[in-house]
């Protein structure tokens, strides 16, 4: 489908030059959050169309995309205020925040620690719910073999991303290419790393990650849709169900022949139940 890309905009995020997409004057603020190793492409099917009916931000994460990569991130805790940072630079007192991947587990936790600023969550294939995650992460997270395995390849970025989609169409050259010309600039890879061991061990999701946003979430009072692709291969549809199951006002769609990005995989399918959410 045509696709109207915002042009690319930068702001100072506390002392962070942060590169993000901003797209419709009207309706309530939207904040679109990518996962590890991502940017704000993972949501270029997106943005339009919920900009039809919502003023819409997508942000590059510090340490991804084209924002800067220092200070190297020492936790998660970081990012869930760097999003509040952000949402404080744009002037933005309450927002929707939709949130895939690790993306997801930032926004749980900020719905957690600043109940006030979230009018409603969208939770797409999100970390946190539990231990189990692709093996590929664990093993960058072990000191030394991660500096020595991670290197950024056109080969390896295609090869990642076949496991990220359930359609290996949707990979094209185009593709893997802005995704491994984002992941070799200057600082990237050892923030990428950073990022990996903050929230990942050689068990899988850490406890620390999983642990508080589990007994959070029970508490959270923002209505919530929980999005997950059938096929992930990243994050086992399992934890779709356990975070049904403990988010109280919360509600699931589950997307078949679909892997870890719904929201790429198959977009005008998941725009129109997200912007069915948002205006109930």
């Amino acid at each position: 489908m045509p696709m109207q890309v915002p042009k690319d905009q930068y702001i100072k995020v506390g002392t962070i030059n942060t590169r993000f997409w901003v797209s419709g004057e009207k309706g309530t603020p939207v904040i679109l959050v990518h996962g590890l190793g991502g940017s704000i492409e993972n949501f270029v099917r997106n943005i339009d169309i919920l900009a039809q009916r919502h003023r819409v931000y997508a942000l590059d994460l510090k340490g991804f995309g084209r924002t800067d990569k220092t200070p190297v991130l020492r936790d998660l805790d970081e990012l869930v205020q760097f999003i509040s940072d952000f949402m404080e630079a744009q002037h933005i007192d309450k927002a929707s925040l939709i949130g895939n991947s690790l993306g997801g587990g930032l926004v749980l936790q900020f719905a957690i620690k600043f109940p006030d600023k979230v009018d409603k969550l969208v939770l797409i294939d999100n970390a946190g719910m539990g231990k189990e995650v692709i093996t590929d992460f664990k093993i960058l997270s072990l000191p030394i073999i991660g500096e020595l395995l991670y290197k950024p390849s056109l080969k390896a970025t295609a090869g990642l991303w076949r496991k990220i989609v359930f359609d290996a169409s949707l990979v094209t050259d185009e593709l893997v290419e802005k995704t491994y010309q984002l992941g070799v600039l200057p600082g990237a890879p050892k923030a990428m790393l950073a990022t990996v061991r903050a929230g990942i061990s050689i068990r899988g999701q850490r406890a620390n990650l999983a642990g508080p946003l589990l007994a959070g979430a029970a508490k959270i009072v923002a209505p919530t849709l929980i999005v997950w692709g059938k096929q992930d291969k990243i994050i086992p549809v399992a934890h779709a169900e356990i975070a049904k199951q403990t988010i109280p006002n919360s509600r699931l769609h589950i997307f078949d022949r679909c892997g870890h990005m719904p929201q790429l995989e198959h977009p005008d399918k998941f725009n129109n139940l997200v912007l069915e959410f948002l205006a109930a």
